[in-house]
Formats: structure tokens, sequence, C-alpha cells
């Protein structure tokens, strides 16, 4: 953060910033340009705008599909729960731009957006307005189906643990179901719906990927755009991106400080019976979410594979004509990369650059997950035996406050402090960067199962000196192993996945995420819709084996049930 903000006096040699060939020195132009020069609407106030109105829609959004989805499923009798619960949660498994590409090759159209017709142009001749196939309420929308999937799992884990006492005293003393919902069950679920606005609202306003395929002018696009020749005005758009997440962790600190409870005047501890939706409300309800979730997750994996066949990808005119004839397999088998229609590529599946890259993110995940998790493990243990200790509280909130901040300004910082020690574009400084973005993943995980952990069980082998190490391997992680493998997987699925955070930190072709951008910016989009298969079938697979062998379930929060 420090590197920032000198970042944002520094002349850059070559910039505009540097009108006299200095190249070095301090100086104030950057701000005074960005702030009330000509191009301040274009560089600031716009971008500004268009992205906290992204990020206010996106969380209202999130909340309230991924809130009513969590009500549904947790407290009603909603046919079809267990398919349901478990196809909800891929749109936040899946890599952040699926969606993104997923709305361009439905809504683009020729006439419109310009280019090829997308699937829906090309089936029915119909052409949307620009402002539903691009621009701020498709990335809004999108934003809010990827992380509808995160609101679920914090508000339906609160609906899921809730004492049945409060409830049911409620029910004993006549008190309508509307009341018990709005004065009772409501309250409970508040910390859990603040810290989703905080953290959809964080994430969505660094998010670079879907305003960058939706064509929406933002804070994080806007970077991108100016770190060529504008480094310092740059930096500037970064600094607004931190101060926005220091205001959102005060936020979370002042949210969660006071915390209401509850007695109950009657009732017993028992089972809360669900809420009876109807014979036909429960299958209505349930198939419109069977829709959903089928195009939100099921139709991206089939319109990724699609894409990777088409002899133009891109182009779904092919689909209007009904020949499928021209179908082709070239772009996964063909080994002439002399051949003008690959350009200059091999096949997918003899493409070295593309199974190198998967092989170094594969590398970059595991080293951060191994740094993330152990360090995130430490953090929770030590927190939990001080909980009453300022020193505590510090760490805690340090340890949280890179998740709270824009991604691309924890890769803007990262990138500026790679550049000055010689480890830009190394595997090293990706780990680093990762390992920072991803420890409030490990700690939270690690922090929540130790506070379930009795003290006396430590202190009994304390009492017969059993040293620290052998405390915690032969006991504290074998009783919360599902807790903590989670800490160390969630870090790993991440990275897999992660696009904003590594873009300026290393070149196009070094990992999978950047090569995918890479090709799509080369309109070779049979090799960036590849990519994405390829990612999304490595994700579901980690997912499905830490599901197998720990016990530890997404849509159930953190280490399982």
């Amino acid at each position: 953060m420090v590197m920032i903000l000198l970042d944002t006096i520094s002349v850059h040699a070559g910039s505009v910033d540097d009108p006299t060939g200095q190249g070095a020195g301090r100086t104030l132009l950057n701000w005074e340009r960005l702030f009330s020069g000509p191009l301040r609407s274009t560089n600031f106030t716009t971008p500004l705008a268009n992205t906290l109105v992204m990020s206010v829609l996106a969380c209202c959004g999130a909340v309230i599909y991924g809130g009513a989805f969590a009500y549904l499923v947790t407290r009603t009798n909603l046919k079809f729960k267990a398919y349901l619960s478990t196809i909800f949660i891929f749109p936040y498994i899946m890599p952040q731009w699926t969606l993104a590409v997923v709305w361009n090759n439905l809504f683009t159209s020729r006439e419109v957006t310009g280019g090829s017709d997308g699937l829906v142009a090309s089936l029915t001749g119909i052409h949307f307005p620009v402002w539903l196939a691009q621009g701020v309420i498709p990335s809004a929308i999108v934003l809010g189906l990827h992380y509808a999937p995160f609101a679920y799992i914090l508000i339906g884990a609160i609906f899921r643990n809730m004492d049945a006492n409060l409830e049911e005293a409620a029910t004993i003393l006549n008190t309508p179901r509307w009341k018990t919902f709005t004065r009772i069950t409501l309250p409970m679920v508040t910390p859990a719906v603040l810290s989703t606005v905080l953290l959809v609202f964080s994430s969505s306003m660094g998010s670079y990927p879907v305003p960058h395929y939706l064509n929406l002018s933002t804070l994080a696009t806007k970077y991108v755009d100016m770190s060529v020749n504008r480094q310092g005005q740059a930096s500037i758009l970064a600094v607004t991106m931190v101060l926005f997440g220091v205001a959102l962790m005060i936020s979370n600190q002042l949210s969660t400080s006071g915390r209401r409870s509850f007695t109950t005047v009657t009732g017993k501890s028992g089972q809360t019976s669900l809420v009876n939706l109807g014979r036909r409300a429960r299958y209505v309800i349930a198939s419109a979410f069977l829709a959903t979730t089928l195009v939100t997750a099921i139709f991206p994996i089939i319109l990724f594979a699609f894409e990777t066949f088409l002899p133009n990808p891109g182009d779904y005119s092919v689909l209007k004509t009904g020949d499928l004839s021209n179908l082709t397999a070239k772009w996964w088998i063909s080994r002439d990369n002399s051949d003008g229609a690959m350009f200059g590529q091999y096949g997918i599946l003899f493409n070295s650059v593309i199974w190198g890259a998967v092989g170094r993110t594969l590398l970059v995940a595991l080293f951060t997950a191994l740094a993330a998790g152990t360090i995130g493990m430490l953090v929770g243990y030590c927190v939990s035996k001080n909980r009453r200790s300022r020193w505590a509280n510090w760490v805690n909130s340090m340890a949280f406050m890179p998740y709270l901040m824009p991604s691309l300004a924890v890769g803007v910082a990262f990138f500026i402090f790679g550049s000055n020690i010689g480890i830009f574009n190394t595997t090293l400084l990706l780990v680093i960067a990762g390992t920072v973005k991803y420890i409030p993943f490990a700690s939270r995980a690690s922090l929540n199962s130790m506070l379930q952990l009795s003290h006396e069980i430590e202190e009994s082998a304390i009492i017969q000196d059993i040293p620290w190490r052998k405390r915690m391997t032969r006991i504290i992680i074998p009783i919360q192993k599902s807790a903590i493998i989670s800490g160390y997987m969630l870090p790993f699925m991440s990275t897999l996945r992660e696009l904003t955070l590594f873009m300026m930190l290393v070149s196009q072709t070094k990992i999978v995420t950047t090569l995918l951008d890479y090709y799509d910016e080369m309109g070779l989009y049979a090799f960036s819709s590849a990519i994405n298969l390829i990612l999304i079938a490595l994700i579901l697979v980690f997912n499905a084996a830490v599901n197998k062998l720990t016990g530890a379930s997404l849509d159930k929060g953190l280490g399982g049930n």
C-alpha cells in the first residue's frame, strides 16, 4: 500500500507525467491531471460511477437471489433440494468470466454490437438493445449470479444452524409467521447479509474480466488501459480501490461490534417445522430454479464445448441452417501449426503452450495453498488462544483485510513491489501475491474451527508436558482436519481460476488464465473456450475430491456439516 502511494507521486520515464524527460523524481502532476484535467470524466468520474453502480446492483442481486434460495432450501419443503444445493454453487466455483463470455455468446449481434451474430440472433433473428448486450446492467447481472452462491453459503449456514427455540417460542405464543420471519429470522441472518454485501461489493469493485468482456469502463479496466502511459494516474485509481477496501473493513468491524441477543420466553429445544409451500408451489419454484441453474451452471459447459468444434468460433450461423456437417475437430487434434486456419497454433491436445501454462498454474496453486493454508491455520490458532488481546484482534483484521481489498489493487501493489526487487514475471511473485490474498480463506476456516475446541483438550496435554508441535499434530489438527483441509483447498481452487490478481504480474503466456485472456484478444475463441473447459474440469475434480476425502462441502459452509 505504501508503494502504491509513492507511485502516485513518482515520475515515470516515457509517460505523460515526465514532460521534461527526467525519468525520475517526485511530482503532484498525476493528481492534478486526473482530478482537474480535461480527461477527468473519461479517466476517473465515469469509471468510478460505473464501478459503484455495478457493485451495488451486484450486491442486491446476489443477496436477493442467493438469500431467497438459502431460505427455500433450508426452511421450506422445496423439491429437489439435494440437486439444487449442489448445482447452485457451480457459478462460484467456475472462473468469474465464464458467465460474461456466455452472455456475449448469447446476446451479441452484427447490427447492435458488431461482429458475428450470437446464439439468440442466429436462431431467432432478435437483436437485443446495446444496454442489455453490454454495459453496466449485464455486468451487474453476471456478477450477481456469480456471487449468489456465496450469499447462499453464508446465509444458508445461519438458517441451517439457527436455534430452534426462537421460532418455536414465537409459534407457541401464536405469533404470525410473517412477524416471526421479520422480527426474529431476519435479524438473526443480518450479520451474514452484511458480510455478503461487504464481500460481494469489494469483489465486484475489483473485478476486471466481467466488465472487460462486457465492454464497461470501470476503475479496474481503466487502470489496465492507463498503466502503460499514465502509470502515476493509474496508481491513483488503485489507491481509490484500496480506500474502499479499508472503508469496507471498518464497516465490517462496526457492523459486528454489537450483536443482538434473544431469550426465549417459552418453548423447548426441537426441530423447527419446515414452511409448507403447497403441493404445486414446491414444484413450480423448484422448476424455476432448475431452469436458472441450467443456464448458469450446465449451459456454459455445453456452450464452451460446442465453441471448440465450430469452423469459425463465435459464429453460430450453422445452427440457423441446421447443417452441422461443417463442425470440425481441427482445433483439438491438428498437429500442423503452419495451417493458416490455425493461426500458427497446434491443436489443443498437442499445444505445448497451453499445457505448459496449465502445469505452471497447478504449481503456483499448490505452493500458494501450502503457504496460505499453513499461515492461515497458525493465525486462526493464535487468535483463538488470545481472543481478548488487542494484538490478536489486529492480526486477525490484517489477515482478513486482503480479501476486502479489490484484487486488482492487491495485484498493482505486488506489481510495483515485484518490479522494484526484480522478481516480476516469476512464479515466486505469483505465490507471494496469492498467499497474501488467500490467507483470509484459511485463517477464517481455521479460526472458526479452533473456537469450537474446548480449552480443556489442550490444557490436559500441557499438564502432561506434551510439546506444542505434538499437540498440534496429534490432537488439534486431527480433530479439525475437515476445516483445516478446506483452508488449504479454497486457496488452491481460487488460485486456479484467478486472473485479476495475476494479470499485472506475469506475461500473458505464463499461466493458464492470462493465456486465456491472450487468446481472446487474438480472436482465437476456440482455444480460450477449451481453456475454460480445462479450468472448469480441474476445479470440479478437485472440489469433488475434497468432498470425498474430507466431507467438506461448500454448499454447507466451510468444514462440512
